[in-house]
């Protein structure tokens, strides 16, 4: 059965994977047994909504907005968290990737 609110999902799968993500500096390489649960966990989370989001959203209209989002709140995290401040070329650099990814799977099936 599809999700009723797809969207709700993707924001929610999309938050989980932030949440891994930022825990796999505290996991040190994944030798701390409760920030590398963690990780596991909110990956586990993120890949279980994000197979029901597919479901009913295109996979490609999917990952460009988990990508762009999750890159943003990810440096965003970096920020606030561990005060890693990107530079300007890194910054550039990460709205480039946004920007490819979005355009890339936004522009409708392949043809040909």
């Amino acid at each position: 059965m599809p999700p009723s609110n797809p969207w709700l999902l993707l924001a929610m799968a999309i938050s989980a994977e932030v949440v891994g993500t930022s825990f796999l500096r505290l996991s040190q390489g994944m030798t701390r047994p409760g920030p590398t649960l963690l990780v596991l966990a909110a990956y586990g989370t993120s890949m279980l909504l994000v197979s029901r989001v597919v479901q009913v959203l295109p996979l490609g209209l999917t990952y460009a907005i988990w990508s762009g989002i999750g890159i943003l709140a990810t440096v965003l995290v970096g920020v606030l968290a561990y005060r890693q401040i990107p530079t300007a070329g890194q910054l550039a650099g990460m709205a480039l990737i946004v920007a490819g990814v979005v355009v890339v799977n936004l522009r409708g099936p392949a043809h040909g």
